[in-house]
């Protein structure tokens, strides 16, 4: 596809928090947009058209797809989600938007997957070689996606896979709205353990950016799975304390025995009354970052923003917006806040 000329795409999930911010951008970028998503759509006018619709609607899907440049399958579900909605959403709705992309022989499919496919990894960098080591239900259905993926790649439809790291951005709240929250009411904030283990983020312009290249490339460039992530990595206490000294109040990031809050937490999801979900609790006790080296020399990414650029950023959307958000709590999605649980009962320590 020539990048210069005006393209149709097809964005399913648009109305999601990632969806979202690439149905914007790709309309300031000239290019005619059709969304899907089973809510209605917050961008429907000027080159923008919204259909409701369930993304494992392969009839549907097929009628859309028909006329269409590229296809980005942006939507997905939760790791909070229920088991049985996780496979339905993930792998069931991957298998049936890439059947419709095969039969209307779309240029270019462009499938966003995610680093939870290497469960807990012992290596890092972690490098796209990893082999799938799926620990929870939602890594394991992202994996068999990417398996679906790689069949339709050998039936000869262009694609590529991304998996970004967890992205944050304006728009983005999930737990972070809890950090934002306390950092305002000016409490200190915990920390597992030492807070010292490296986690890497990625800032939601710099996916896009991402995104852009691979419909910007060849297929003999293209097709191929990609770590997207932030080049500069920071500790958790890092990233934490920058979020506190912004709001302003001298709060400090907190230790607390790591194993044993684990242990609390995971008692305590399991019981329905906190929203941390077993992969991010370990993913919080050992280094977590991917190595991007592959994207950078083939696809040309370089990404703009640390991972405190993100942090801040999300963090100063958030404190402009607090009056005026009104979304439904409860995390259906990544751009609602979850339920704090019985952890809003534990700001009262901090």
């Amino acid at each position: 596809m020539d990048a210069l000329r005006t393209r149709r795409v097809l964005v399913t999930g648009s109305a999601g928090m990632l969806g979202s911010h690439l149905v914007r951008r790709l309309t300031r970028e000239g290019h005619e947009v059709l969304g899907l998503d089973v809510r209605p759509g917050t961008e429907a006018n000027g080159p923008v058209r919204q259909v409701s619709g369930d993304i494992r609607d392969t009839a549907l899907l097929t009628g859309l797809t028909a006329k269409v440049d590229a296809v980005v399958h942006c939507a997905g579900a939760l790791p909070s989600y229920p088991a049985e909605q996780i496979r339905a959403i993930v792998v069931e709705g991957t298998r049936s938007v890439l059947e419709a992309a095969h039969r209307s022989a779309v240029p270019r499919v462009v499938h966003i997957s995610s680093t939870a496919v290497y469960g807990l990894p012992d290596l890092v960098p972690t490098p796209e070689e990893y082999p799938f080591r799926p620990v929870d239900e939602y890594s394991a259905a992202k994996g068999n996606a990417e398996r679906i993926c790689e069949e339709y790649r050998q039936r000869g439809l262009p694609l590529t896979v991304l998996r970004p790291k967890t992205f944050l951005g304006p728009g983005r709240l999930g737990l972070f709205a809890m950090l934002c929250e306390w950092a305002d009411e000016g409490r200190n904030f915990p920390v597992l353990g030492r807070g010292d283990v490296r986690i890497q983020m990625l800032d939601i312009e710099d996916l896009l950016d991402a995104v852009e290249l691979v419909l910007d490339a060849p297929p003999e460039i293209a097709d191929g799975t990609f770590n997207i992530a932030a080049e500069r990595v920071s500790t958790m206490r890092e990233n934490l304390q920058c979020v506190l000294d912004a709001a302003g109040h001298g709060k400090r990031v907190v230790s607390i025995p790591g194993r044993p809050a684990v242990a609390a937490l995971r008692a305590m999801a399991r019981l329905g009354v906190s929203p941390v979900y077993d992969r991010l609790l370990y993913k919080l006790l050992a280094d977590s970052y991917v190595s991007i080296e592959r994207a950078q020399k083939i696809l040309g990414f370089q990404p703009r923003f640390s991972g405190q650029d993100t942090i801040l950023r999300t963090y100063r959307w958030w404190r402009e917006q607090k009056r005026g958000v009104r979304v439904p709590a409860g995390g259906r999605t990544s751009g609602e806040p979850w339920r704090q649980g019985v952890l809003a009962l534990a700001k009262a320590l901090f």
